[in-house]
C-alpha cells in the first residue's frame, strides 16, 4: 500500500506542477486562433457598436466569459457557437494572447 500512496503523491505533484502552465495559456496558439475573433472584434482595442474590445482583456475574465457563452449562460448565438467548438486549452490560449496585447491609443 505504501507504493500506491507514493505513486498518488507523485501524480498529484505532477498535476500541480503542470497546472500553472496550462492556466497561463499558449500565446502562440492564441495568436494562431485569433483570426476568427478579429473578424468582428477590432484589433485596435476599441469597441465598435455593440461588439466589445478584447485587446488587453484580463485572461481570467476572458476565460470566464467564454465559458459562460459555452454553457449558454450569456446570450449571443454567434458567441455561443464559437465558444462551444473551442476547447478549454484554446480558450486559455486566446485569453493569454489577448491579455498580452496593448490597445492602440
Amino acid at each position: 500500500m505504501r507504493g500506491a500512496g507514493a505513486v498518488r503523491l507523485a501524480v498529484l505533484g505532477f498535476v500541480l506542477a503542470c497546472a500553472p502552465a496550462e492556466a497561463a495559456g499558449d500565446r502562440a496558439l492564441g495568436e494562431y486562433l485569433s483570426s476568427e475573433c478579429a473578424t468582428c472584434h477590432q484589433t485596435s482595442g476599441r469597441q465598435v457598436g455593440g461588439i466589445p474590445a478584447i485587446i488587453g482583456h484580463p485572461a481570467e475574465q476572458f476565460v470566464a466569459l467564454m465559458n459562460a457563452y459555452r454553457e449558454r449562460q450569456r446570450e449571443n448565438q454567434v458567441m455561443q457557437a464559437i465558444a462551444a467548438r473551442l476547447s478549454s486549452e484554446e480558450i486559455a490560449a486566446l485569453a493569454a494572447y489577448y491579455e498580452s496585447l496593448k490597445p492602440n491609443p
